[in-house]
């Protein structure tokens, strides 16, 4: 069923009412501050139809009603004015161009504690999945006594180092061809296209030391195998005690073990991989433990291959419209660095 624009008006005035101060919003309140030229028992009457039309919800004996997720949803969908950053929060954002560092990890983890702290929301961030990124270089390092480190450098910057063992007659020189063997056979293939069983060139090459080619392999599934996921980056887990939703203090423990379920952030975050910001609210969340929350998502890029998800969680009561501008003007920024760091 259609909502007239009166309906519409008054719904619009419950949510923004209702975002801002948390409390029941009654007939009188509307007809005080927004001005519609209708009578509170008009309005009263409207919030009734709405409420019969599960937009509205009333809670306990309250006089005022609180918005459902139905009434957020259409919020968000129809009613809802984008807003742009303030300057403030744009100079906030931009500081990510500050970083001197080229490691991702720390330009995320500075992506996170940016987010929370604009929004006074928690952060998740996903580290770059390992299956959008290529391999640039791959090279086995000498250090002192008898090790090596095999460094991954990939489009993201170095994923990972791992430690190898080297006999005792291999020298500097054959480090360098098996480095350089490496680099040629998986340059520019996405770790979800290397396949080890496949490198039989390598291994004829290097028959004379089959072991240690061996050994060389390994280390570099392994490689792969532990990032097979990103890293998970939180920002301002506390801040959820600030809204009076999670001043229950069952209901606050419940939200910091959500936050350590790292395997369910992932899936939550982990499968969105659009452009556009996505806002799933309060029951539409597919997890039992996510349907009191609300989950702003975006994603940051190198280029135009989409790196990462990035994620706002908080009470369905969300000021959605500053967390959406908030996460795309992020992602803009933090892809833009990206992409100027790292981008052949």
């Amino acid at each position: 069923m259609q909502l007239g624009s009166r309906k519409l008006h008054i719904l619009h005035a419950v949510v923004h009412d209702y975002i801002s101060y948390g409390e029941p919003v009654g007939s009188r309140t509307i007809a005080k501050k927004y001005d519609m030229g209708i009578s509170p028992a008009t309005i009263r009457n409207e919030m009734s139809d709405l409420e019969e039309m599960g937009y509205l919800q009333q809670p306990h004996t309250s006089a005022g009603r609180i918005p459902s997720d139905k009434a957020y949803r259409l919020y968000v969908d129809k009613l809802m004015k984008t807003r742009k950053p303030t300057a403030d929060e744009a100079e906030r954002i931009e500081r990510i161009y500050q970083q001197k560092t080229t490691e991702v990890d720390k330009i995320i983890e500075q992506v996170a504690s940016i987010l929370s702290d604009i929004t006074s929301y928690t952060s998740v961030v996903l580290g770059p999945r390992l299956s959008k990124v290529l391999i640039r270089h791959i090279e086995l390092i000498p250090i002192e006594g008898q090790y090596a480190l095999l460094l991954v450098v990939t489009s993201a910057g170095i994923i990972k180092d791992t430690l190898i063992r080297i006999p005792d007659n291999i020298d500097i020189g054959y480090l360098e061809r098996i480095s350089n063997m490496l680099t040629k056979y998986y340059r520019n293939k996405t770790f979800a296209e290397v396949n080890i069983n496949h490198a039989v060139d390598i291994q004829k090459e290097m028959m004379n030391q089959k072991e240690f080619i061996n050994n060389v392999l390994d280390a570099f599934a392994n490689n792969i195998a532990s990032q097979n996921k990103g890293d998970i980056y939180l920002g301002g887990t506390a801040n959820i005690f600030n809204f009076p939703e999670y001043q229950d203090i069952i209901k606050a423990r419940e939200f910091l073990n959500l936050m350590e379920n790292r395997d369910m952030l992932y899936n939550l975050l982990g499968r969105y991989d659009e452009e556009d910001v996505l806002i799933v609210i309060g029951t539409e969340n597919e997890f039992n433990e996510m349907q009191d929350c609300s989950v702003v998502m975006g994603t940051y890029s190198i280029g135009d291959k989409i790196l990462g998800t990035m994620g706002l969680i908080g009470p369905t009561r969300m000021e959605y419209s500053k967390a959406v501008s908030i996460m795309r003007y992020v992602g803009q920024i933090v892809s833009r660095h990206l992409t100027l760091l790292f981008k052949e």
